[in-house]
Parts: structure tokens; sequence; C-alpha cells
């Protein structure tokens, strides 16, 4: 656990250079869909039957809605797993860039000047807070 500013900025660097890293990505989960397809002759239509083989999908929220995705070949169905590794690895270093930045944030107000708020100090900052309220 890094002790020292230099040290925090260092790690906070490093992640984001790790950013810079990120592949193709998209969010969404990978899931398998057992069918049946209607037809009452078909196997699948009797009771207790397999269904046909599986679907892979795709499925992700959009604009509120689900919208799923078949895959057309196994290679795409890699590639969109692939995507969706890289978008969980996306969420893991913002998670750590944002604590990284807390600590840094936390550092500098535990050794920033420890005099008090002046009065013109304080009468800005309560004009400010209530400008941003009113928006």
């Amino acid at each position: 656990m890094p002790d020292s500013l230099a040290a925090l900025e260092a790690q906070r660097a490093e992640i984001l250079r790790q950013f810079l890293a990120l592949g193709d990505l998209r969010r969404g989960s990978i899931t398998a869909v057992a069918r049946r397809c209607g037809k009452p002759s078909c196997h699948c239509a009797k009771a207790h039957g397999a269904g046909h083989d599986p679907q892979i999908r795709l499925t992700r929220k959009v604009k509120g809605k689900t919208v799923a995705e078949t895959f057309s070949s196994p290679a795409a169905c890699r590639n969109a797993q692939a995507e969706v590794a890289e978008f969980h690895r996306l969420q893991a270093l913002s998670a750590q860039l944002v604590a990284v930045n807390e600590r840094i944030c936390a550092f500098r107000s535990a050794h920033a000047d420890t005099g008090g708020w002046n009065a013109e100090e304080k009468k800005r900052l309560l004009r400010s807070i209530r400008r941003s309220r009113g928006r």
C-alpha cells in the first residue's frame, strides 16, 4: 500500500496506461437459450423433449430494453466473449482508478494547509453551493 503521494500518483499513472491498452469491448452477457420451434410435428414438441440445440446469444440493455444478438458462427461467439471480458476489465480498472484517486485526495487533504476558513472564503463557498443547488 503506497504511503507517499508520489507512489499513489505512479499507481494512478499505471492504471491510466492500462486504459489505453484496452481492446474492443461491449457490455452484455453471453447466454445459452434452449428453444422449441413451435411446430407440432417436430421432436421438440414432445413432452419432456430436449428441444433444439441451444442458441448462444449476447444480451444487453439498450435504452432500457433487453436486446439479444444470436451469433452466426463459433468464431463470432468467441469474439463477443472476449469483448465482454474486456468490458469487465474496463469496469475493474475504473473501480481501481476511483479508489486510488480517493486516496490521493485524502492524502492531499491530510497534508493541506491547516489554517481555518476566513469569512470571505466561507461566503464564496456558500454562494457557490446555493447556485449549484438552484440548477
